[in-house]
């Protein structure tokens, strides 16, 4: 049984903050609703989906690490928005640290988990 990308844990834990970064983007002002938090939206979309669509690929090493990057790229850019959400909302400012905390830790995770597809993948 070989296995697949929900079973690795970037993939797990990028999907669960992918849900709770959605809701939470739906608590902004209504005029942030497009702006501001459909970027935010997309950007943890971004973080997940590069996961598995690397994934997709990891025959292709090199596209697999690719994939990682960018799934990196994005969750650096979503922390940004993150925290450009904490300054201007201060009613979010609690949940908007916690889900960039959150981000940070993912942030690691799959940069180590990049490495080691650079250094063990076949």
């Amino acid at each position: 049984m070989s296995l697949t990308y929900k079973e690795l844990d970037v993939y797990k834990i990028s999907f669960n903050l992918f849900i709770k970064t959605h809701q939470f983007s739906h608590r902004l002002p209504k005029h942030e609703l497009y702006e501001l938090g459909s970027q935010i939206r997309r950007a943890a979309d971004s973080v997940n989906s590069n996961i598995v669509e690397g994934y997709g690929r990891n025959r292709y090493k090199l596209d697999f690490i690719r994939f990682l990057v960018y799934a990196h790229s994005s969750n650096d850019e979503l922390i940004n928005h993150l925290k450009k959400v904490e300054i201007l909302y201060p009613e979010l400012e609690p949940e908007a640290i916690e889900l960039i905390d959150n981000y940070n830790k993912l942030g690691k995770k799959i940069n180590k988990f990049k490495k080691y597809v650079e250094s063990n993948w076949r």
